[in-house]
Order: C-alpha cells, then structure tokens, then sequence
C-alpha cells in the first residue's frame, strides 16, 4: 500500500465532538479510491458501485494531517476493487480502513459497463514503473 495523498483535518471538517466527522472521511475516502482508479485503469469513465466493510478505528482532530494509502485488490473485466487505509501521518495510527471499494467503468453514451483491458499482473507493472519514476526516499 502507497501513501502518496495527505490532506490536513480543518475545523470545518469536525463533529459535535471536536474530532474528524466520519462523513468527512468517507466523502474524502471516495474522491481518493476514485482518483486512483481513474490513474490505474486510464479513464475518468468510472463510477463508485460499491463501498464494502468500513471501520473506524481511531479519532483525528483539528491540525492533524491523514494520509490515504491504496492498493488494487482486485481486477474484474469491468471493475477494479480497492482499498483504502486513512491514517494519522505523524501517528500512523489508523484512523479509517474502507474495504472493496468497487468502481466500475462504463461507456459514456450508454452508461453501460464496458470492458477496460486491464489485469492485475499489468497494473503492478504499472505502478511500479511510476513508482520507479517519482523522486520519493
């Protein structure tokens, strides 16, 4: 899992108790696994189908920074299922884990699914290409 988009808990972002309301993350939860479905599979044609298990593990408050970890979980002939962990950045301390998040692509004109050519031995080649070519220690 790649930690590579941070976004910092502001006071607009919090509850009736002070911490990161869970809306908040789950709208932030849906943009991020979007974006980097849309980057794996090549297409901003996609939309979400499904948002599986979710589990809220620990608070973040005003001034925290969270991080999105990502992963690919699995390939379907229409759909790509990811995973997405939100953490604490100076803690790590997980904050939120969103499990088979499924987004599926579809034709524009039709909105029908539509097949994207893409496996899951490419998508590793993939990432680890642009992994490779990004100045990160």
């Amino acid at each position: 899992m790649h930690f590579l988009s941070r976004r910092l808990v502001m006071p607009s972002d919090l509850n009736y108790a002070n911490a990161l309301f869970g809306g908040r993350v789950l709208e932030w939860i849906d943009g991020e696994a979007a974006t980097y479905a849309i980057c794996q599979l090549g297409t901003n044609s996609l939309v979400t189908k499904h948002i599986g298990a979710i589990s809220f593990q620990s608070p973040a408050i005003q001034g925290d920074v969270v991080e999105f970890g990502l992963a690919t979980k699995k390939v379907g002939r229409t759909s790509i299922t990811v995973t997405c962990l939100v953490r604490n950045k100076a803690t790590k301390a997980t904050i939120c884990l969103a499990d088979d998040i499924v987004f599926v692509q579809l034709d524009p004109t039709t909105r029908k699914p539509v097949p994207h050519g893409k496996t899951m031995a490419g998508l590793v080649e993939q990432t680890q290409k642009e992994l490779s070519t990004l100045n990160i220690s």
